[in-house]
């Protein structure tokens, strides 16, 4: 039997109970366990209570350095692969680079995001702007009173709007938003964009027999969403197909973490 375990949601409910019809008619019995935070799931699959963790990018970094690398990234969403940070701003804004931002309003996303908090603030200390001193203002969505559910949109909006010179916006939040209709494009502009880096994984125990990751790894590259259930399990987690995983790029997320105390 291979144990399966993520973050407590209904998404997450929805997906794995999918992946379970998913792997049984592969002939792979899977059971799947939802924890209350990434940090519990992280500590489950170091003590090897689960053989499968869908990670996001810092759980992921928790668990390669507490478990010593004993991990394997087996199979990744097809947005997960080079996800890129956006900082962006009026269309009419004399800020072209990031040396630009001093003395300016700046919006992160929540504080537990990676992509618009943890790594956004580690991309500006690297080039020189220290966010406490040289910004004239900056907050965090955890901080902000919004009615937008969603942190990176917010940051959209509030840039948009004039409230904030810049935020920190994902690529892929921007990509859904155009394609919605819901992105004020001549609003406005990415000046600075990150390199690109890894996001959310599936990870597996290293012991794990070959054949059996072999077996695992041919299951999620085989949800296709023209059968109900892959669909199910795809719109859940916002992607077209899974891809094989990779062992690169979160080498940004593990140093940011690091610099922050976070790992």
């Amino acid at each position: 039997m291979v144990r399966l375990g993520g973050v407590a949601s209904v998404s997450h409910m929805e997906v794995f109970q999918g992946l379970e019809t998913l792997f049984r008619r592969q002939g792979i019995d899977l059971k799947w366990v939802l924890y209350s935070d990434y940090d519990s799931m992280v500590n489950a699959f170091v003590s090897g209570e689960i053989d499968l963790a869908w990670n996001g990018p810092l759980s992921y970094v928790k668990i390669k350095q507490q478990a010593a690398d004993a991990c394997h990234v087996i199979a990744m969403r097809d947005v997960d692969v080079d996800f890129t940070t956006h900082f962006i701003t009026g269309a009419d804004s004399g800020i072209l680079t990031v040396e630009d931002l001093k003395d300016k309003r700046f919006a992160f996303g929540r504080r537990s995001s990676v992509q618009t908090g943890l790594l956004a603030y580690s991309f500006l200390k690297e080039s020189g702007i220290d966010p406490r001193k040289d910004l004239s203002a900056n907050s965090f969505y955890d901080d902000r009173n919004s009615q937008t559910k969603s942190d990176e949109r917010d940051v959209v909006e509030r840039v948009a709007s004039g409230e904030f010179d810049v935020g920190a916006v994902s690529k892929r939040t921007m990509e859904v938003m155009a394609r919605e209709g819901t992105l004020p494009q001549d609003g406005l502009r990415v000046f600075w964009s990150s390199p690109g880096y890894s996001h959310c994984c599936f990870t597996a125990q290293t012991d794990m027999d070959p054949a059996l990751a072999a077996e695992i790894e041919i299951a999620f590259l085989s949800v296709d969403s023209e059968d109900p259930v892959g669909k199910q399990v795809l719109d859940g987690e916002a992607c077209d197909y899974f891809v094989p995983g990779q062992e690169t790029g979160w080498e940004l997320i593990e140093t940011a973490a690091r610099a922050e105390g976070l790992i």
